[in-house]
C-alpha cells in the first residue's frame, strides 16, 4: 500500500539557522515560505521540511497522490480512503479526512511510542 510522498516535519525553534544548517548538509530550499516560517528542502531525494512555532514535536508526514517532487501520481489512494483502512485495522485516528467528500485532507495517527505521522492530500 503506497501511503504517498515520505517527509520528514521538524520542529525547529530558528527556521534561518535550521536553513543554514541543513544548506551545510546539502539541502537547498524547494518550496515554503521562511516569512511565514516553514521551508520544504530537498537533498536529492530526501526532503525535510523546516516549521518554526507550527508544531509540538517532528512529525512523520506522507502526502498521497504526490511524489517526492509534489508531482501529482496516478492513480493514488484518497486520504480518506486510508484513514478507513486505518481505523477498520484498529488504528485511532487524530481528525478527520472526512469533512470534505474530496479534494485535500489529513487526519493524524500515532505510533506505538507516540510519534505523530501525518497523512496529508494537497489535492
Amino acid at each position: 500500500m503506497s501511503i504517498g510522498a515520505f517527509s520528514v516535519s521538524l520542529t525547529v525553534k530558528d527556521i534561518q539557522q535550521s536553513k543554514q544548517f541543513y544548506e551545510k548538509l546539502g539541502f537547498h530550499a524547494f518550496t515554503g515560505d521562511i516569512t511565514q516560517n516553514w521551508l520544504i528542502m530537498q537533498n536529492g531525494d530526501c526532503t525535510i521540511g523546516l516549521f518554526q512555532g507550527m508544531f509540538e514535536k517532528n512529525i512523520l508526514t506522507f502526502n498521497p497522490g504526490w511524489n517526492d517532487k509534489t508531482e501529482e501520481v496516478n492513480p493514488f489512494k484518497d486520504v480518506r480512503a486510508l484513514q478507513e483502512e486505518f481505523r477498520n485495522q484498529g488504528i485511532p485516528i487524530i481528525g478527520d479526512a472526512n469533512a470534505t467528500p474530496e479534494g485535500p485532507g489529513s487526519f493524524v495517527i500515532e505510533d506505538p511510542d507516540g510519534n505523530p505521522i501525518l497523512i496529508d492530500q494537497h489535492r
